[in-house]
């Protein structure tokens, strides 16, 4: 399991509005600004220097148009622009780019589809082939954009995602149970869902005796 964050390329020329970008990235878990530059040429060099796992980009640019960009690279991509006319987000939607975000948005609006995108990942990088379940779950994780945001979460699985995503390592079931003052049968099924839904890593550890232990951590460990 990596404990790398998540690199974001930010490319926008307004300076003001990338700062502010910046911002809504860095207050979520995670991720980590690899580079903010203002032009195409810039973003060029940034991929091949940087590598990020995520390009966040503007449509209008001085050096050309950001959608063509898009569908230049092999990088994840979020549109983030005041472009809204219908033609730009088809194009958008047909080179690839994962996300549409209309400026001006909310710095929850990013952040939503931020940790989207890491539950995304995470159950995509569960295996290297996947079924078709494991694809249509990755993909309903990432556009599952919540109104109410935890208040419709019960109080045990806010403390099990509490006592998750504070750990320094691994936990067990058992652990967790413990941590939070539950059986470990109403800790299992809680784990088992939030690892389903891609809110927690799950893996396989094999102990001395051979037998499998399910094992949990936060999606930024």
């Amino acid at each position: 399991m990596s404990s790398q964050k998540l690199g974001v390329l930010i490319v926008d020329d307004d300076f003001y509005v990338a700062h502010l970008h910046r911002q809504y990235v860095e207050s979520v878990r995670g991720f980590v600004i690899t580079k903010t530059v203002g032009s195409l040429a810039a973003a060029r060099e940034a991929i091949v220097a940087q590598k990020p796992d995520l390009v966040l980009l503007d449509v209008y640019l001085p050096d050309g148009n950001g959608l063509d960009f898009a569908r230049e690279i092999e990088t994840d991509v979020f549109i983030l622009s005041a472009a809204s006319e219908q033609s730009s987000v088809k194009r958008a939607m047909r080179y690839g780019a994962l996300c549409y975000l209309v400026k001006p948005f909310t710095a929850e609006s990013l952040r939503e589809r931020l940790t989207g995108y890491i539950r995304y990942r995470n159950i995509l990088s569960s295996a290297e082939s996947l079924t078709q379940e494991t694809i249509a779950r990755a993909q309903r994780v990432f556009h599952a954009v919540t109104a109410g945001g935890d208040a419709t979460q019960s109080a045990t699985e806010l403390s099990i995602r509490e006592v998750i995503n504070t750990s320094l390592e691994e936990l067990s079931a058992v652990d967790v149970a413990s941590a939070v003052g539950v059986s470990r049968a109403t800790a299992q099924r809680y784990l088992t869902a939030l690892a389903t839904s891609g809110h927690i890593r799950m893996r396989l550890r094999y102990g001395s005796a051979g037998r499998p232990e399910h094992r949990y951590s936060s999606l930024s460990s």
